[in-house]
This record gives C-alpha cells, structure tokens and sequence, in this order.
C-alpha cells in the first residue's frame, strides 16, 4: 500500500511537471518556421517515417520508438541497438543510432540515442562573388532518457537532450528535455501516449548580440489499436496540440476571375475549420504478413497541404515502409512522399546484441545477456 501510494505521488508530480512546462514553454512558442535546430522534428528511424514521422503510441518492439515517446522505453527492448541511413533531399545525410538497456536492479529502462546531419560542404565567397574556400553545416543530437512502470498499463519517462548546429563560423547549442507518458493494455491491444518534446533553451547563440531563438517545441498525442482477429494495427496521431489554427494562409489561393485581373479571395476568408482540425492529425496503419513482414502505410495532412502542388498533389504526405523481423535483427526500409518531386529513402538495422553476442564474466555481471518479457 506505501508502495502505491508512493507511485501515486510520483506520478501526480510527473503530470504536474508536464503541466508547468507545457504552459512555460507553450505560450512563448513563435509559429511559422521560426524555430532554431528544426532538424529536432525530423523522424529518427525508418519505422517513424513509415508512419508519417511521428510516432508516439506504438507497442512494437523497436527502439527507435523511445526517442518519440521516452515512456515507451520498456523491459523488452533491453540490449536492443538500432541504426539508420537516410539519403534526403539535396545529398543531405542523416544518421540515427540509438540503445536500450534495463536495470532489473533499479527497476528503470534506460536509453540513448544520437541523431546526425551532414548537409555537404558549400563555397564559401566574399562580398563580390569570388570564392575564397569552402565550408560544412552539421547538426546532431545526442540524448539520454529513463522510463518506469507504474500500475498495471502505464508508464512514464523523460529524455535530457543536447543538441547543436554549425554552419562555418556560425554555431548553437541547447539543451532540451523531453517528458511522456504511455498506456498499453495487453487484453484490448490498445495504446496511448502523450509527449511534450523540445522544452529547453538555447545555451549559445548564432548571433550573441541577438535574442535567443526559439525551440520547436511540439505537445503530441497519439492512439493506436491492434485487432484481436485481424493482423492490422490502426494509428492517430495528433501534433502541434498547443496552438489550434496552424493553417497557411496561401496567396496562391486568391482567384484571377477576370480579364482584368480581380481576385477572388474568398478560399482565405473561409473559417475552414475542417482543415484546421485535419491539419493535426495523421493516419496510419500496419499490416502483419505472416509471422516475419510488416508492411506500413500513412498519411501526413499537414505535410500534403503545405508541400502538395495544387494541379498535381501526387503522392505528397503519404508514407510507406517495409519491416523484416528475425529472431535476432530487424530490417527496416521507409520511403516518405514531400513533394512531386520525389520521395526520400531510408534504411534501417535493430540488433538484439544480448543474442547476437555475449562478454563473459562481465556481461553476467550487468545483465547483458538477459531477456525481459516486452511490457514486464
């Protein structure tokens, strides 16, 4: 009973910190690409780009889904290693890696993760044009996060982050930390989460004479549900749950009605609510094919409405992905629709390195070769 009653106390303050924070960081939030190190928002593995990006409540077993939401950190993802490739736009790079180990003794799941960036190297020229060298522009990310059990269903975790940009001579750094919270009931196959990602400030500036530029905080919720007798899991997810009308407002939209050039702008004058709402959420669903294939598919309104060309959308906001699942690795591959312009590749490896290899004495000693039912 002190137990519980300690738990209690734990998690009301875990809810009243997520509370004081979202509040903090949420009303000082500025909205339309004016964000420091958006690179943060990016997905972190294939698996998350195959659902649209973001991916909050998910109970599979891959540990790249921690880094979305730190209370899905969990027993059953100890000793669980994951690396991806990105081939984005423009020859940029991106590589993930993150880790998961359990502490039986601490009764705590503890994470890592880094996320890099490699944007290539660019001419650097004087004031006339003349190239006079070259330079790089690199992010990454490192971060660190623990979660614990409370109750039959749930958990809760938190992630500290840093992170910096380098452009040439131009630099930032911050510091972030993430907080969320994750049901999963076994029986019903049903899970929810909800996470507040990027609260933090900036430690150093681009411009140190300038104000500290914001984060791109996020408040995200998410809900799937797999079916007893069907082999498909169904996802939602919400994002950007601290401001309601995130909807840009496209000059494009003004209409030419005549010969003599009159416009009609009602399209922007519209309180286009349905779009406002549809603009939060993503769609996705998994299918399993046999006992080894997942096949993913999604779709991100957001990204459609704001990245589709208007007389040709194509397949912009939708998203595909393909998972081979072994005993002892997984291979994962998305492919992830922006533009008309094409989609961007990514590539993936998990490793279970308690299988695949032991270290003698001292892997007994800290648990490395053991195995932990999934939501223990």
């Amino acid at each position: 009973m002190r137990k519980r009653c300690k738990g209690m106390r734990g998690l009301k303050t875990f809810f009243t910190l997520l509370g004081l924070l979202y509040y903090t960081l949420a009303t000082g939030q500025v909205t339309g690409g004016q964000f420091a190190m958006e690179f943060l928002r990016m997905a972190n593995s294939p698996h998350v780009s195959a659902l649209g990006g973001i991916s909050v409540a998910n109970p599979d077993n891959d540990i790249s889904l921690a880094l979305q939401n730190p209370a899905m950190m969990r027993p059953g993802l100890h000793n669980q290693l994951a690396l991806s490739y990105n081939s984005f736009y423009g020859g940029i790079k991106i590589m993930n890696l993150q880790y998961g180990y359990h502490s039986q003794k601490l009764n705590t799941s503890f994470f890592g993760g880094v996320q890099y960036l490699n944007y290539g190297s660019f001419s650097e020229t004087d004031n006339t044009g003349n190239i006079i060298g070259d330079f790089h522009g690199v992010d990454y990310a490192v971060t660190v996060g623990a979660s614990r059990k409370y109750g039959e269903h749930w958990r809760y975790g938190a992630a500290v982050k840093f992170a910096q940009s380098k452009y040439a001579e131009y630099g930032a750094t911050a510091a972030l930390v993430d907080v969320g919270v994750n049901y999963y009931d076994t029986a019903s196959l049903i899970d929810f989460g909800i996470v507040a990602k990027n609260m933090g400030s900036m430690i150093t500036k681009y411009n140190p004479d300038k104000t500290a530029e914001p984060l791109p905080f996020d408040l995200q919720l998410g809900i799937s549900k797999r079916f007893k007798h069907m082999p498909l899991r169904l996802y939602a997810t919400l994002h950007h749950l601290y401001e309601w009308d995130i909807r840009y407002d496209n000059p494009t939209d003004n209409i030419t009605t005549n010969i003599l050039g009159t416009t009609d702008s009602s399209k922007l004058k519209g309180d286009h609510t349905v779009d406002k709402i549809f603009r939060h959420f993503i769609f996705g669903a998994e299918l399993s094919i046999g006992k080894r294939l997942l096949a993913t598919v999604s779709y991100n309104d957001l990204q459609r409405r704001e990245l589709a060309v208007s007389t040709k959308p194509g397949k912009a906001g939708f998203s595909f992905g393909l998972a081979l699942n072994l005993d002892k690795f997984q291979v994962h591959y998305a492919r992830n629709y922006y533009h008309l312009a094409g989609a961007y590749n990514e590539i993936g490896l998990n490793l279970a390195l308690n299988k695949l290899f032991s270290i003698g004495k001292f892997g007994e000693k800290v648990g490395w070769g053991k195995e932990y039912g999934d939501w223990d």
